[in-house]
Order: structure tokens, then C-alpha cells, then sequence
């Protein structure tokens, strides 16, 4: 059986299963994955200064282990030297690797060649110079403001109480939801920081107006008991602002990226 690399939505059902007190044969039978596939997960991609795991950072650590695993040894040294040499002519990358690819000489695409001269800057070269026009690195896909599932004027996590952060109190969650693996399922899970007590909701879809549905049912059990609520970043919660004004409870953001501030993550 071909093996396939676990997945970003995957990594948030492991992380909100972990939570919930699911075992890593548990997690593999929600996910249609062997036990063995949740094991190395959690073993590889754990943060490495805290063993926790969480899903940003375990995905951040299996792209570079696949960038590290494949860059370097692709192109010998006498080929670098013939590509260095074209850019000291002032050939551009797209004029590099058209012409050495129908020579026959070297077959290079010129996005490689792109990131062969930001890795020579970031070593102290001087290749950059050497392009025409902007001398502005690309913005690689990764590394670039990506606007979509962001949403302004949301409460940021460094206005919640200190008393939540240090989990003095009850009556403050954290949300989260989770897909099933090979199929549409999806729950919208709630979790009480001091106590960990948890909360699941079934949902027919991923999109905001079915996760605020649920959430207000999830609270709705017992609203003495919600104070706050702090979900993950994702675009099912951008209709949070119905949700506090249907029940009150105070919702509050992580940073992007940045889901270890939330704690239970």
C-alpha cells in the first residue's frame, strides 16, 4: 500500500483527538490511518522545545525536512559553476534555463535558479546583483502575506484576562474542529482550560454559519459556565460576532500561526 503524507486538516483532527484523551490507535482509526503513521507523526513533529504538538508547527517542520531532504544534491558543483556564470553575464534565470535546456546541457527550471541566488544572499554572495530589474527578492508563496481566511477587528488574545492564561478560573474554552479523514464529517469541539472538560458537536460542513450554529447549541447547555471562548484562526469561525452576541461569551484570537499561545494546542 503506497504510503501518503499526513495532511494540514489531518494534523488539526490529531491535535483537537489528543485533547479529547484519544490514544494513537484511537486516532488512527478516526483518521483511516495505521497507528504506526500517528506515531511518527507525533514523534517527528512535535515541538521540539516544549513535546508538545501542534499543528502550524508540526507542518512547518515536515516542509523543511522535504526542503532539506531534496536541496543541495540535485546539481553538481561544475553545473552551479555554469549557471553562476550565465548570471555573471547578465542572463536572467528565465533565459538561463530555456537555452541551457534545449543545449541539452542541464535541465534547471528558473525558480530553481531564483532560490540557488536568495540562498547565495543569505550566505553573504553577491549573485542578486547581478539581476535585472528588481532587485527585490520574489516573495516565495510561503513566506508571503496571505490575506485569505484573515479577518479584521478581531479580539486579540493578549486582551484576554491574565487569570485565563494562567487557568486560575473556569468558564473559559478554547475551539477547535475536526474533519474526518476520508470523508466530509466534520465536529466542532469546545474545551475548558482549568478543568478539560470537553464538548463535541456534530457539523454537516466546515463553513462559519454551521460552526456558529453549533457553538451557541454547545453553550446553550450551560451558559453559566462559558465565559470566553479562543478558537484557532481558521475561516469556520469568522462568524464568531453572532455567536457573542447570541450568548455573551467573549471571543478572543491567537496570533496567525502562532496557535501555541492558546495553551492547549
Amino acid at each position: 500500500m503506497k504510503y501518503h503524507q499526513i495532511t494540514q486538516e489531518e494534523r488539526y483532527a490529531i491535535s483537537a483527538l489528543k485533547k479529547l484523551g484519544f490514544n494513537q490507535a484511537e486516532i488512527g482509526r478516526e483518521l483511516g490511518r495505521h497507528r504506526s503513521s500517528i506515531s511518527r507523526e507525533l514523534r517527528r513533529n512535535a515541538n521540539p522545545h516544549d513535546g508538545f504538538y501542534r499543528p502550524e508547527i508540526a507542518s512547518g517542520m515536515a516542509r523543511a525536512r522535504r526542503w532539506k531532504s531534496r536541496r543541495g544534491s540535485q546539481f553538481s558543483e561544475r553545473e552551479l559553476r555554469l549557471v553562476n556564470r550565465k548570471l555573471r553575464k547578465r542572463w536572467s534565470p528565465e533565459q538561463i534555463a530555456g537555452r541551457l535546456g534545449l543545449t541539452g546541457e542541464l535541465s534547471i527550471s528558473h525558480e530553481t535558479i531564483y532560490r540557488y541566488v536568495w540562498r547565495d544572499k543569505a550566505l553573504g554572495g553577491d549573485l542578486h546583483k547581478e539581476l535585472r530589474g528588481s532587485r527585490k527578492q520574489r516573495r516565495k508563496q510561503h513566506n508571503s502575506y496571505d490575506s485569505r481566511g484573515r479577518l479584521a477587528g478581531k479580539r486579540h488574545i493578549s486582551e484576554r484576562p491574565a487569570s485565563v492564561k494562567h487557568r486560575r478560573t473556569l468558564g473559559h474554552w478554547e475551539a477547535d474542529t475536526v474533519v474526518g479523514g476520508d470523508s466530509k464529517d466534520c465536529a466542532a469541539t469546545v474545551v475548558e482550560r482549568k478543568s478539560g472538560f470537553a464538548m463535541i458537536g456534530k457539523l454537516p460542513d466546515r463553513s462559519k454559519l454551521s460552526t456558529s450554529k453549533r457553538l451557541k447549541v454547545l453553550i446553550r447547555r450551560a451558559p453559566e459556565k462559558f465565559k470566553t471562548m479562543t478558537p484557532d484562526n481558521g475561516t469556520e469561525f469568522h462568524d464568531y460576532e453572532s455567536v457573542e452576541e447570541a450568548t455573551g461569551v467573549k471571543f478572543y484570537f491567537a496570533t496567525p500561526y502562532h496557535s501555541w499561545e492558546r495553551g492547549l494546542s
